[in-house]
């Protein structure tokens, strides 16, 4: 299954994270950077597109600056991050250039990829350092990002990012071979592939207990839905092996891959699923859902049961079940205000052409 899945990537995400990227003092790790670059540049010698999306900014900074562990107020991770980030670069330029390769630095926050128009203009930014052989480095703009405007993660950060290209894969290296069952028990054991995320899946999944990182399993899980509702294998897998890459891009069994089920979902409703914040949640009733899911119907006005929110219309909105779920989100056709009067009765509320199915 892995060389039937991997076979053609072309263009690959890869996430470094924290742990695999920094020392025991919380500062870059120099030989650690030395063979992922030397990964990445093989990638590239061999044809591969490669994106790196990246994190380290703020485990830098705190070591120049002073700090034991992450700091808790936004002002001091914005400082480390502002002074991390620059060395990061400089780090990665260094490194990459006996190779003769070039990097961009691309500083993201939610916003650039939520407005429609900036989420195109980044992605042809992304494409057009491709087509020139550079990689682009990413990272979220800790410096000036705002709680309302973070991606929250890096590891959603590179799920969004292969979402925007698209990209033919998603590796995420940590600290960690990939996903664990029954872990920290004498029966655990590394799992090679998962078709489908279910509970069962997510309940393998922890958080973290790094000073310097943020999310653990659980946002590696999570990024994973992202990618395979967009059609797009990933990979969890350890940073710390010097043969990795290869291995992953050859099929060979290593780390955890994730397959996508159906195809995936063109560039708008890719925009709609993941990159807006929803304005506003609309509950509909059972018979609603069922119309929605296995009819693919547009939703109705009859079937909404609860509006939350003060959207507009052309607004991203959340559908969800009487269940308490989100199964869906859409384009609302009518303002909350409209909908809550019953000026759209008998309309469509959310058009299914505007409509995705999570």
């Amino acid at each position: 299954m892995r060389s039937e899945v991997l076979r053609n990537v072309r263009r690959v995400v890869i996430k470094l994270g924290t742990g695999v990227l920094t020392d025991a003092r919380k500062r870059p790790d120099p030989i650690q950077f030395a063979q992922l670059v030397a990964q990445v540049a093989a990638l590239r010698s061999a044809g591969t597109e490669v994106v790196v999306v990246t994190s380290g900014a703020v485990g830098a900074g705190m070591g120049v600056l002073g700090f034991d562990k992450r700091p808790g107020t936004l002002a001091e991770l914005q400082a480390c991050a502002a002074v991390g980030q620059s060395r990061l670069m400089a780090l990665y330029e260094s490194l990459f250039r006996p190779y003769d390769l070039n990097v961009a630095q691309v500083l993201l926050t939610h916003d650039d990829l939520a407005d429609h128009t900036r989420h195109l203009n980044a992605r042809n930014t992304l494409l057009t350092l491709l087509k020139r052989g550079v990689v682009p480095v990413i990272n979220e703009n800790d410096a000036v990002s705002v709680t309302e405007l973070k991606f929250g993660d890096n590891d959603r950060l590179s799920a969004l990012v292969a979402s925007l290209l698209p990209a033919d894969l998603l590796v995420i290296l940590t600290t960690a071979d990939g996903l664990i069952e029954d872990f920290g028990t004498p029966q655990a054991r590394l799992l090679s592939v998962i078709e489908g995320i279910d509970g069962r899946v997510e309940g393998m999944a922890g958080g973290t207990t790094s000073s310097t990182a943020v999310g653990g399993m659980a946002t590696k899980i999570q990024a994973a839905k992202i990618v395979l509702r967009s059609g797009i294998p990933l990979v969890i897998a350890s940073g710390r092996n010097f043969e990795g890459l290869r291995r992953i891009l050859a099929g060979e069994d290593e780390g955890t891959l994730f397959v996508p089920g159906a195809a995936g979902l063109p560039s708008r409703k890719r925009w709609i699923a993941f990159f807006d914040r929803p304005k506003g949640i609309l509950t509909v009733d059972d018979g609603a859902k069922a119309a929605l899911i296995d009819n693919k119907k547009s939703l109705l006005a009859p079937g909404v049961k609860l509006i939350e929110g003060d959207f507009q219309a052309g607004d991203v909105v959340a559908v969800r079940g009487s269940d308490g779920i989100d199964f869906a989100r859409g384009l609302s056709s009518a303002s909350a205000e409209q909908i809550r009067r019953g000026e759209t009765h008998r309309q469509q509320v959310v058009h299914r052409d505007n409509l995705v199915i999570l």
